[in-house]
């Protein structure tokens, strides 16, 4: 008996070491094909999506953090990150300011840009510019004070040349007896 008890043992310790070779393949990342296949449950279709920018042309597009007033904490709230555009409607001409959310494609700030709008440099900070508009992004309209952050003043001062470029050339190409481009816009676009 004595000879047959080391038997067992070698046996045994056989067994845990091909156990823990196939342990070992499975969390090396190894997955046995069952064969098994799985169809999807439900069939999804694409969807037009209409984001109501379709009949207007970007004046603007860049990168910023949009902040709000909150008048009764008395204090400046983020209201998201994202893209800033200006667009122009190809009709109508009127240019307004859409902001929407980098992920979620919210939308941050949506209100009209009217001559009464003006733009100023934030104290203290020269990536950011502060205004005042009756905005519409909650869905009703409420005159808010906003706040833009940009990553870089370059950025604001090169994107605001280009968008009054733009802006100016449309103007005398479109009509060439048009008046001259509000000096507001400028104000206005950064």
């Amino acid at each position: 008996m004595a000879d047959k008890e080391p038997v067992v043992e070698r046996h045994v310790a056989e067994e845990e070491g091909e156990g823990s070779s196939s342990a070992a393949a499975a969390a090396a990342g190894e997955e046995e094909d069952t064969g098994a296949q799985v169809a999807p449950i439900v069939r999804l279709e694409e969807v037009a999506v209409t984001t109501g920018e379709e009949d207007e042309e970007s004046l603007v597009d860049m990168k910023a953090k949009l902040y709000r007033f909150d008048k009764d904490g008395n204090q400046w709230k983020e209201r998201g990150t994202g893209t800033v555009k200006l667009l122009k409607h190809k009709e109508n001409g009127k240019v307004r300011l859409v902001m929407r959310q980098a992920k979620t494609l919210k939308i941050c700030a949506n209100h009209l840009v009217i001559s009464t709008t003006k733009m100023q440099e934030h104290a203290g900070s020269d990536k950011s510019r502060v205004w005042h508009a009756a905005d519409f992004a909650d869905g009703e309209l409420k005159d808010e004070m906003f706040a833009i952050r940009f990553g870089s003043v370059e950025s604001v001062t090169v994107t605001s040349r280009e968008a009054m470029s733009r802006y100016e050339g449309r103007a005398t190409a479109e009509q060439p007896g048009a008046r001259e481009p509000e000096d507001n816009l400028y104000n206005i676009i950064f």
